[in-house]
């Protein structure tokens, strides 16, 4: 049995749930993986309240379609980031503007109720970011010392710690996107974050090969570094556009304009090999959802969201139970 095929909603918070799931529906999705904001999931109402998830609950099953994860990324990235700017400000509550301490209090809290909301909803697995407090030193010019490095995984550690505490109480998994900005957004970081909290096995990872691949850090090697702590697949695609002026690093362009260095891309519009992911998936044993997110400045996004689910579909499939010589035997 082929994996379900989900939607993450973090792009499609502008859409009522309501309306959402059944326009999810007809493009062929078999559920939603719901980001904590817009309507989609409230986890500080959803932690309290067992009627409001089975609500959630209903109102999916109601379009044929199922949860198997929550994703909370906003909130968790002001959990380590410096919130030093008014970027932070989008994603804590009004109050809490140029706050930096308040919302990294808030932060915490909210974080927490999400592995309640979780529990509640009846699902194992809350995808997010974690921030990062040293994300800004990447280029060591002015010079970072290893023990600012250091320092900064273990305020890391620190601060997470607590919020890994209640996702063991309530037995659900947090799952990183390991991404730029973020404490992992390689491979070699990704090993350093486990370290840092000790291997837990509350905290592992939303494997999403789209951030890797620009980055230059192969996909499958990444899988292959963490076979037992790949708790959620996002199906998302990218592509290096390089041409000679820019860089990888963006070159201060928004995403989908001409000259940028790498831009997100429709699933199987881009560079990743998903073919060489799944078979990586098959021989680790991975049984979960494949989500989708999508992300293509360049196309319409129910059309993007349409065929992305379709090559999805196509590009799954089960392993086998079995080498085809065995039948020789019979």
């Amino acid at each position: 049995m082929s994996r379900p095929v989900t939607l993450f909603t973090g792009q499609w918070a502008d859409i009522p749930l309501a309306e959402l799931a059944p326009l999810a529906k007809n493009m062929g999705f078999d559920g939603l993986e719901l980001a904590c904001w817009g309507d989609h999931m409230d986890v500080d109402k959803a932690a309290r309240s067992k009627k409001y998830c089975q609500e959630k609950r209903e109102l999916l099953a109601d379009h044929g379609l199922e949860c198997h994860a929550i994703s909370h990324h906003l909130a968790g990235q002001l959990v380590c980031d410096l919130n030093n700017d008014g970027r932070s400000d989008m994603f804590a509550p009004p109050e809490l503007a140029g706050d930096a301490e308040g919302q990294r209090k808030w932060a915490v809290k909210t974080m927490k109720n999400a592995a309640k909301a979780a529990q509640n909803m009846g699902v194992g697995v809350v995808n997010g970011f974690t921030g990062s407090s040293i994300w800004h030193m990447l280029y060591s010019f002015p010079p970072a010392s290893e023990k600012m490095i250091e320092d900064g995984f273990a305020f890391f550690a620190k601060m997470w710690n607590p919020i890994l505490d209640v996702f063991d109480q309530c037995g659900v998994k947090f799952a990183l996107e390991v991404h730029p900005t973020e404490i992992a957004f390689d491979t070699i970081t990704a090993r350093r974050a486990l370290a840092a909290v000790k291997n837990r096995k509350a905290f592992g990872f939303n494997f999403d090969p789209s951030h890797l691949e620009w980055q230059g850090v192969d996909p499958v090697k990444f899988l292959k570094a963490f076979p037992d702590r790949i708790y959620h697949v996002h199906m998302k695609d990218a592509s290096v556009t390089l041409d000679g002026e820019s860089g990888i690093l963006g070159s201060h362009l928004n995403f989908g304009t001409p000259g940028r260095g790498w831009d997100f891309r429709s699933v199987g519009r881009g560079d990743v090999n998903f073919e060489d992911i799944i078979r990586t998936l098959n021989a680790q044993g991975y049984d979960g959802p494949l989500s989708v997110e999508w992300e293509d400045a360049m196309m319409d996004r129910v059309h993007g969201a349409t065929e992305s689910c379709a090559f999805t579909k196509q590009v799954d499939f089960p392993k086998s139970d079995r080498v085809f010589d065995e039948a020789f035997d019979n």
